[in-house]
């Protein structure tokens, strides 16, 4: 059954905890399920869903989840020496077993490895104290110098606390004694204040750290953020032990409902789409929004029975043959790179972007009400000089 009707967000809670515990139905199989992947927008309820699949595992003094979500984040407070300004701690609540053991297993060089991924500050933690205080290295006329008691932002601060959750989550995955007791792992959207490049950098060190788990720990993850769904779910399915949903809730009926999204995420397409939009008209555009285009391009022309995703390219009279706008795709998408390195486009890129994407758009006759302005744009160079400018790209 592809969408299930609950009356509240503790019965959506249970389900979830039966399909990580007893798999689901495929025709006549039944297949184990290592990890539930929930996409909800904002508004929905994902962080109470966290805290309701959490009540259901304590019984007592008992539980069974680690989770990460915006409560994760308040067991984590600053103390900004208002009186002095120098001394700037981040202050760690001891009443929570999510700090067990830290100075026994060396937090420290667990956490560090990990926040050398996203950062360039560093810390150290005062267990006597229970406080984090942070530090950066400064290059100035007269050298290198170390700043103490930094500041540092909300989203580094983020990246912190994230650090600090998987270096416990690897813990909980290893069975340390002291994280014996986790059997689930839910984590409601990690990357709040996080640029995309960043986002695609957490979903795949997350997607590896839950691959290596290897089944003995069941992780439920929830996200608004398109693109990070989208990159954990291409991460983690290949062993099939995925089970992808949508969470909405029906103002009419009061009622969530909590549809299967199949081998592609049914809201993939409009929503990826929504998301290039507003960068296209922010000018925000990186060379990988390539790769999302190309995607959505590629699945377009499968749907419709193209041989290949320049089919769904309109053709110009600058491009009469549709070679150069689906050549500045394949190469722009191509590798790694426009993952990982945050490049922006060129302005004569922006340009053939925003052609191809309000083209698209117009053609397949998309909602005007997401897109009211998407008009096809003129390109700036002679089909000469375009060919020239890509080589040199290259």
């Amino acid at each position: 059954m592809n969408e299930l009707t609950f009356p509240s967000l503790v019965a959506v809670s249970a389900q979830l905890r039966d399909v990580l515990d007893n798999g689901v139905q495929r025709g006549s199989r039944t297949l184990t399920i290592n990890q539930v992947l929930l996409f909800a927008y904002n508004g929905t309820g994902k962080t109470r869903l966290s805290m309701a699949f959490k009540d259901i595992g304590k019984q007592d003094d008992n539980r069974d989840t680690l989770y990460f979500n915006a409560f994760t984040e308040d067991l984590f407070r600053w103390d900004n020496d208002l009186e002095n300004d120098e001394q700037r701690v981040l202050k760690l609540n001891q009443d929570s077993r999510f700090f067990n053991g830290l100075r026994e297993l060396e937090m420290e060089n667990r956490i560090r490895p990990l926040l050398r991924r996203y950062a360039d500050f560093d810390f150290i933690i005062d267990y006597q104290n229970s406080v984090v205080s942070f530090t950066r290295e400064i290059t100035g006329e007269v050298g290198a110098e170390t700043v103490e008691h930094i500041k540092v932002s909300r989203g580094e601060e983020n990246i912190f606390i994230w650090c600090f959750f998987l270096a416990v989550a690897q813990l909980a995955v290893d069975q340390q004694e002291a994280y014996d007791w986790v059997k689930y792992l839910y984590i409601d959207d990690p990357i709040s204040s996080l640029d995309d490049n960043n986002a695609i950098a957490v979903a795949c060190h997350l997607a590896q750290l839950l691959k290596n788990a290897n089944g003995t720990i069941k992780t439920v993850i929830s996200s608004h953020h398109t693109l990070f769904f989208n990159v954990m779910w291409n991460e983690l399915n290949e062993k099939k032990k995925l089970q992808p949903y949508f969470l909405s809730f029906d103002k009419a009926t009061q009622a969530y409902k909590l549809r299967y999204t199949n081998s592609t995420p049914f809201f993939h397409h409009v929503a990826l789409l929504e998301q290039l939009y507003q960068a296209s008209e922010s000018g925000s555009l990186f060379t990988y929004h390539f790769n999302i285009l190309r995607s959505i391009l590629e699945k377009t022309a499968t749907f419709h029975g193209f041989k290949n995703f320049s089919a769904c390219i309109e053709q110009g009279d600058d491009d009469p043959d549709g070679v150069l706008h689906a050549r500045i795709i394949n190469i722009l998408s191509h590798g790694n790179y426009s993952l990982f390195e945050p490049m922006e486009m060129t302005d004569e890129n922006k340009g053939h972007f925003r052609r191809i994407l309000n083209n698209f758009l117009n053609n397949y006759r998309f909602n005007p009400e997401l897109f009211p302005e998407a008009e096809a744009q003129e390109e700036p160079l002679a089909h000469q000089e375009q060919t020239e400018q890509l080589a040199e790209t290259n």
